[in-house]
């Protein structure tokens, strides 16, 4: 098992700044926010961790973090994905986001310690840890590679608030097995192929292309936000539109699905949209509800994401929604939130 020690990021000369400039950003973040707590100790453990108890699915599969009120509630659990309304699999492991593969997941998870800490974990496929490290703060999302070989974590900073007026991110990208890229904060960020730098520029919502170089996420800064591509090796991000949030690469890689604000910054109304990446043509989907999650693709033609439950703590519904437009949501798995769907 290998550990691997958070790197905080600076915000205290920020603070200010980003009050100003984030007002009504909620990085992909869907439930309300637990207290946060310090970064954990990264001295090895004296003993082995004991083996989480999940196993990767076999057979095409939803992975999710199940929401059914219970002694069940937060635990990673699974569904055919030929039969998403049949018997689910729960296994012991409780996270509060999870992405999921036939070979890793990566969980972030609340510690229940005193003060409440938070720690991002990634295992191998027969549930043993392969590498954990503290979280700066409460999670907000998780995403593995489709060749499982990265991960990227987004954890928001001990200090700030969750989804209020402000707050502040740190993303961190690594190979599940190898190279450590990193908090995002310090990669080049490129707008109309000029570097931009800024005390309160935060990058989030991670998904990855499967050339194992290519990623997309959330930029933002003064009050704008962007659809960045990131290139690893070369350490750098580059702006490709404006206006975009919580970015999920489709399995073609030819379209990003993204949250877009119908709203304004004082009252937003999320929705999510359909980014072309050739035609550059941009489709809004004609959801109903309120959709504050980074959307995961069930196939290349529809979508999922989670909407919470009305009158519950806690609980959420996914949704499906045809990628082009032509129809709503509608209900695919009660119950559930943050699904991967494991191909």
């Amino acid at each position: 098992m290998r550990i691997i020690g958070s790197t905080r990021a600076t915000r205290v000369a920020a603070a200010a700044v980003v009050a100003a400039s984030l007002l009504g950003l909620t990085a992909c973040s869907g439930d309300s926010a637990p207290t946060p707590g310090p970064t954990l100790p990264v001295d090895p453990p004296s003993t082995p961790a004991p083996n989480s108890g999940w196993k990767a699915p076999t057979e095409p599969s939803i992975v999710f973090r199940n929401t059914a009120p219970g002694d069940d509630f937060g635990k990673v659990s699974s569904v055919a994905l030929s039969a998403p309304a049949g018997a689910r699999t729960v296994s012991p492991l409780t996270c509060e986001r999870v992405d999921a593969s036939r070979r890793a997941l990566s969980c972030l998870s609340r510690l229940d310690t005193d003060p409440v800490g938070y720690r991002a974990t990634l295992y191998e496929a027969d549930g043993s840890e392969n590498v954990f490290w503290s979280l700066p703060g409460p999670p907000s999302r998780t995403r593995l590679s489709p060749n499982s070989q990265l991960a990227a974590w987004t954890g928001f900073v001990d200090g700030e608030s969750y989804g209020g007026v402000a707050f502040s991110t740190q993303t961190i990208i690594t190979q599940v097995h190898g190279t450590y890229y990193g908090p995002l904060d310090a990669f080049t960020f490129l707008v109309d192929a000029k570097p931009y730098a800024a005390p309160d520029l935060n990058f989030w919502g991670v998904t990855f292309a499967d050339d194992g170089n290519t990623f997309y996420a959330t930029a933002a800064s003064a009050g704008r936000t962007w659809l960045a591509r990131g290139n690893l090796r070369g350490r750098t991000l580059v702006a490709v539109r404006e206006g975009a949030e919580c970015p999920s690469l489709s399995p073609d890689g030819t379209r990003v699905a993204y949250k877009k604000n119908l709203g304004t910054a004082d009252a937003p109304r999320w929705t999510l949209a359909v980014y072309d990446l050739g035609s550059k043509a941009e489709t809004v989907l004609p959801l109903t509800g309120n959709v504050d999650d980074q959307a995961e693709w069930l196939d290349d033609q529809t979508l999922l994401f989670g909407l919470p439950v009305p009158g519950s703590d806690g609980d959420f519904n996914v949704y499906s929604a045809p990628a082009d437009g032509s129809a709503a949501e509608s209900l695919f798995l009660e119950h559930a939130w943050s699904p991967s769907v494991v191909r």
